[in-house]
């Protein structure tokens, strides 16, 4: 949101962010904006039952008028790195706010938690959290971010995938698929994910896997089956008779599918597996 006028069309305050950006980009100095202190908070709309059931407490005891409906506009605030409440889930917190178009009454509102409920208190500007005070990001957090961000789409002048200190003439990657994922139309809460209601976007996917179409089919046994017996038994430690009967169909049991996944993905140069957890 315009941390100067919300309700105004003027975006000159994007025009300063770059600005500021590309100078110092240059070597060149930067005349400091002036907004960069001010809690950063975003704009969404209510448009599930479960995000107007925390409301409630607002809407107590209010005239009808004067309630969150669906389909309102809320505030939504950036909880900083590090900065959630003590007793909160860091996988399940996301502030929220009745809508404000004073951006000097934004730090003062009373900003509640959209999964426990619970009231907290924020600000943009002490170190760090408490048990009743959450950490949020100001618009210079923000700025610093997008000034400094990975992406992944682009590369470097070496070919690297650009990193956040990666500077010069970009190129776009070359993309390889490994494989094909299918989903459900759930995937339609990614918004909740750059909104931050949702913290992972894993957490909104369903998937649907095919047999005929996991990796085991298509990638690892094609290649465990052009591969020599002999080199098989020297580099996984399986005899014989268990490698024949998975090279003719079987699956193997959970702990050789991971030998025999490693061996292949290190052959044919693929990224390895995400660790446990990740």
């Amino acid at each position: 949101m315009n941390p100067s006028d919300p309700d105004s069309d003027d975006r000159s305050w994007i025009a300063q962010a770059w600005l500021a950006i590309v100078r110092r980009a240059l070597g060149l100095g930067a005349a400091p904006i002036p907004i960069v202190d001010r809690v950063a908070v975003g704009q969404i709309t209510v448009s599930s039952p479960e995000l107007l059931k925390p409301l409630a407490a607002f809407n107590a005891g209010k005239p009808y008028a004067q309630r969150i409906k669906p389909f309102n506009f809320i505030l939504s605030a950036h909880v900083a790195p590090f900065g959630h409440p003590s007793n909160a889930d860091p996988q399940r917190f996301h502030l929220i706010a009745p809508y404000e178009s004073d951006p000097r009454k934004w730090e003062k509102l009373p900003w509640i938690d959209e999964y426990s409920e619970t009231p907290y208190r924020i600000s943009a500007s002490l170190p760090s959290a408490t048990r009743s005070l959450a950490r949020v990001k100001n618009y210079g957090d923000v700025l610093e971010e997008y000034e400094y961000h990975e992406e992944a789409k682009w590369a470097d002048v070496s070919g690297r995938p650009c990193d956040r200190q990666s500077i010069g003439l970009l190129g776009r990657r070359h993309v390889r698929i490994e494989k094909l994922h299918f989903i459900g139309k759930e995937s339609n809460k990614l918004e909740e994910v750059e909104e931050q209601s949702v913290s992972d976007s894993a957490h909104v996917y369903t998937e649907y896997p095919d047999p005929r179409r996991d990796e085991w089919m298509t990638t690892l046994l094609p290649e465990l089956q052009q591969m020599r017996l002999s080199e098989l038994e020297a580099q996984t430690g399986l005899d014989r008779r268990t490698l024949q009967r998975i090279r003719a169909g079987r699956r193997p049991h959970p702990q050789n599918l991971l030998r025999l996944t490693l061996l292949v993905r290190t052959r044919l140069g693929m990224r390895p597996l995400p660790k446990r957890g990740s």
